[in-house]
């Protein structure tokens, strides 16, 4: 997987916070091999004497355990000839040891959540899982294995070479990726920053095996890694474990080399054009700019807030509010050596694409025409600081944004640089804005001589050392209660009651850390008649809600929302109103009358309307070409039962659009009128909040409005399709998509659901080790992603059965064939053969920690509550399931294959370009 860079919208989220410095907790009892080091606000770093740092930030919270090895190498480090060959590795590490042979079938056995990411100055590994001593003592056993005994065989990179060229062709499907990858390139001379980690075609395809193996050995050693473990776990015993399994690897005797290249500073404007098959318009700039430890950096995140963000930003307002462009944004890398500033639009198919370069040029290089003010740097600061609140409040999302930090010198610039961003002012904005975003630093693609040389000096990073020695930082997040996520402890702490007609509800009140709350709430309102024929305007109206009320504009109430540091989304749809919102519990209450309103009381304002208009219509005619969405479209429209008119029927993109077009405001406000209302529905709130106060604020906001049309659910119900094969043409699209169904007979409640759900996850259910990923991923190498997926039906009363096998796979077009024919085959394999003892126990294993683990989340928590209450079921229903699961036997399991599942009943759409 790519991790190209951090971004200053990115940086943001992870650099702002309060509080006041403390001293460093007693350390546990040490093993004889590991050294203290310093500690920041409840991080704690140690050294073994092989030169391995570890990094240990328990929290007690939360059952789950974060486990994140980081390797200072990335593509910056290849040479000539091999880019691409630190992701390649990547990729290699999960091909196995002697002493673990299969290492992605050891994760999905026991239920690990794994990845693997390469950027441009490190590669991480990371692994999640429930609290377990003996999955943490496996993974630390696995990562010190494989950090040097992995195989790195001809074999293995001959098959999986095939797989990182199909991930490339993946991301050549992307407009905004490739161009991003052109100018990158265009942008730096001689810097290795100026190759994207996924690197060239022709390196990827002809790197030798000993390149790679010397890579390997060089890089993958203790001395060049930060080994993090957050979540709840115990200091002294993780020290001991570390310790027992990394301490006996030797610290090598290499040394490995100093990168000494220095980009220039650039001399003159730059340009590329690229020219590929689309509907997708874009106009960007990049500008060069300092490494993360130089102090400008801080300011430069500041500004990129300032202008990218949406729907107070400066582009916003200058592009997307006159409509010459339907997205806008910027950006700033957070890099070891300087990096780049972005700012991009997205463009209407007809827009005046000169008029939004200019304008947007204009933003970025004329800043000085209209400084920023100290209220838009306090407004910039304010969202920066609580994107790092909420990343606080969960340990194991801390441990993977400390990656980036590491790999920009050392972990501890996460608190050096939110103390900073804390600092700046509207002059050290102005003044880094008029430093860096000049003509002359531009690379848009082109190249002009210019007889006047105005070049931007980008001054060095002093040591970071000195800016991180003996730094204390600031107190560390309140820590919440030890929470067990059972089934049982959920259903004993929840208290759930109706209110008013049918407003059902569940609270379950805890300590978080962080004091955080999440809130989902879901109205439901209107019936088949009298939704038919007003589908677009209830679709639209959903996403109108957020755009104004009538006591506040859009700005108002994204910087309200900001100010009282809660993510909110208010939206809806044809049948239902959501309120979602993640905040804390000193401001829960303002943030519910808040969402209330905006959703009882919107304003509709006709220039926001004409911009999603805009977007949605720019949307949907960048579908025309994309492989995915074509053969999506076709897939949809063949196996769609509704008549036209229908709610739910699937549309043409020509049709859509011509609906888009027509639709009016006025329709907008009469479905508001005649549906809305949140009376009927369901709300669970989970967290850190005061039940008493909640319950009759609850009753004050929503109980009284009632919804003129009471909702009806539309059933759904089992239709056969006779099975259809057809081959879509996108022309000039380097990656194909296979999309295959079939439909089923199945509800979520029957009988044999577990056991078909577990067989259709060991047919595709895992990206590495289910058996169409272990044959067309990893044996014949012709796929970076394929897979399978379930769809039972739900329903309150009777038994809607509208089910379905649904399996996607991507590859290059020429090798689609052979994907699409190993489908067959291994679903026929599956239907022929059945699953083994030795699957059914991996998959339902796995299985069960998965659902444990989604549990580990308020969100998902929250989610599960109100589907729950809309089902009338009890977390009884969830302790059933995972019995169910556990009592499988293999003849249950291939009984329901063979009573639900037909190869010769499989439908298959492939959409590529085929020459």
């Amino acid at each position: 997987m790519i991790g190209v860079s951090r971004c200053a919208v990115a940086l943001a989220l992870s650099l702002a916070g309060v509080g006041v410095a403390t001293a460093r907790p007693a350390p546990p009892a040490l093993p004889a091999t590991v050294e203290a080091g310093p500690c920041v606000e409840g991080i704690c770093q140690y050294q073994l004497h092989n030169g391995l740092r570890v990094l240990l930030f328990p929290d007690a919270s939360k059952p789950t355990v974060t486990v994140n090895l980081v390797y200072g190498v990335g593509s910056l480090h290849e040479n000539y000839g091999e880019t691409g060959m630190a992701h390649l590795l990547e990729h290699l590490l999960f091909k196995g040891t002697a002493r673990n042979p299969d290492i992605p079938g050891q994760m999905q056995k026991r239920g690990i959540s794994k990845n693997a990411t390469t950027s441009l100055d490190r590669t991480n590994y990371f692994a999640s899982f429930p609290a377990s001593d003996e999955t943490l003592e496996w993974v630390l056993a696995m990562e010190a294995d494989r950090m040097v005994n992995s195989r790195v065989a001809k074999a293995d990179l001959d098959s999986e070479m095939t797989v990182v060229r199909n991930e490339m062709e993946a991301g050549d499907n992307s407009p905004v990726g490739v161009l991003m990858k052109r100018m990158r390139s265009v942008a730096f001379d001689w810097h290795n920053y100026g190759n994207m980690p996924i690197g060239a075609r022709s390196d990827v395809e002809n790197v030798p095996i000993d390149n790679l193996q010397a890579f390997y050995r060089a890089w993958y050693q203790p001395d060049n890694a930060l080994l993090i473990v957050a979540g709840r776990i115990d200091e002294g015993q993780v020290l001991q474990r570390v310790a027992a399994h990394f301490g006996p690897l030797k610290r090598p005797a290499r040394v490995l080399p100093v990168l000494h290249t220095v980009e220039p500073a650039q001399d003159g404007e730059r340009e590329v054009t690229v020219r590929r098959s689309g509907d997708l318009a874009l106009v960007a700039a990049s500008y060069h700019v300092p490494a993360l430890a130089q102090a400008d950096s801080a300011p430069l995140a500041v500004l990129a807030n300032v202008l990218g963000d949406n729907p107070n930003g400066r582009l916003y307002k200058a592009l997307m509010e006159p409509k010459l462009a339907a997205f806008a944004t910027a950006s700033g890398e957070s890099l070891r050596d300087p990096g780049l500033f972005t700012l991009i639009g997205v463009l209407p198919k007809a827009g005046d694409a000169a008029k939004a370069e200019a304008e947007l040029l204009r933003q970025a290089e004329q800043v000085a025409a209209r400084p920023v003010s100290e209220e838009e740097v306090a407004a910039a600061r304010q969202r920066i600081a609580n994107g790092l609140e909420k990343l606080t409040s969960d340990v194991n999302a801390v441990a993977m944004a400390l990656s980036e930090y590491q790999a920009a010198g050392d972990w501890r610039l996460l608190f050096v640089q939110r103390d900073a961003i804390a600092k700046v002012s509207a002059a050290d904005v102005n003044r880094v804005a008029a430093a860096y975003l000049k003509p002359s630093n531009r690379t848009l693609g082109r190249f002009v001589p210019t007889t006047t040389v105005d070049r931007a000096g980008i001054p060095p990073a002093p040591a970071v050392a000195s800016l991180v020695d003996g730094y204390v930082g600031r107190e560390a997040v309140a820590a919440g209660e030890a929470f067990e996520a059972t089934p049982q402890n959920i259903q004993a702490r929840t208290e759930t009651f109706t209110l008013g007609e049918g407003l059902k509800v569940s609270l379950l009140p805890k300590k978080n850390r962080g004091q955080t709350v999440t809130v989902d709430a879901t109205f439901r309102f209107g019936d088949e008649k009298g939704m038919t024929g007003r589908g677009m305007a209830g679709s639209l109206l959903g996403s109108m809600l957020m755009m104004g009320s009538t006591h506040m504009d859009r700005g108002q109430i994204a910087a309200r929302f900001d100010a009282l540091a809660t993510q909110a989304q208010v939206s809806g749809g044809m049948q239902s109103a959501q309120i979602r919102l993640s905040g804390r519990r000193d401001t829960l209450a303002e943030a519910l009358a808040l969402a209330a309103d905006v959703l009882r009381n919107p304003a509709l304002p006709e220039d926001p309307f004409e911009q999603l208009r805009l977007q949605a219509v720019t949307a949907t005619e960048a579908q025309r070409r994309e492989p995915g969405a074509v053969a999506s479209l076709a897939l949809a429209r063949y196996f769609d039962p509704w008549p036209e008119g229908h709610p739910l029927h699937v549309e043409t993109l020509d049709t859509a659009l011509e609906r888009l077009n027509a639709v009016k405001l006025q329709e907008l406000a009469a479905y508001h009128r005649d549906f809305y209302g949140t009376s009927v529905g369901e709300i669970a709130i989970v967290g850190d909040f005061d039940a008493e106060a909640v319950k009759a604020q609850l009753q004050s906001l929503f109980v009284d409005w009632k919804a003129p049309r009471a909702y009806v659910p539309i059933s759904t119900h089992y239709q056969p399709r006779a099975a259809m094969q057809q081959r879509l043409a996108t022309p000039d699209k380097p990656n194909a998509v296979l999309l295959a169904r079939q439909n089923l007979s199945i509800n979520l409640a029957d009988a044999d659901f577990a056991a078909l759900n577990i067989a259709v996850n060991i047919l595709g259910g895992d990206p590495l080790k289910a058996r169409l990923a272990d044959r067309i991923r990893q044996k014949e190498g012709l796929s970076y992603s394929v897979g399978a997926a379930l769809h039972a039906d739900e329903s309150r009363e009777g038994r809607d059965d509208a089910g379905s096998i649904a399996v996607q796979a991507i590859a290059a077009p020429e090798n689609m064939d052979k994907v699409e024919r190993a489908v067959r085959e291994e679903l026929a394999r599956l239907v022929a053969d059945g699953v083994t003892e030795q699957e059914l126990r991996d998959a339902v294993n796995a299985r069960l920690v998965v659902r444990e683990q989604s549990r580990a989340s308020d969100g998902a928590v929250a989610n599960l509550l109100t589907d729950h209450l809309y089902y009338a079921r009890a977390m009884q229903f969830e302790i059933d399931r995972d019995a169910a699961y556990r009592a499988l036997t293999v003849e249950q399991v291939n009984a329901a294959i063979r009573k639900h599942l037909d190869p010769g009943q499989l439908s298959v759409f492939v959409a590529g370009d085929f020459k």
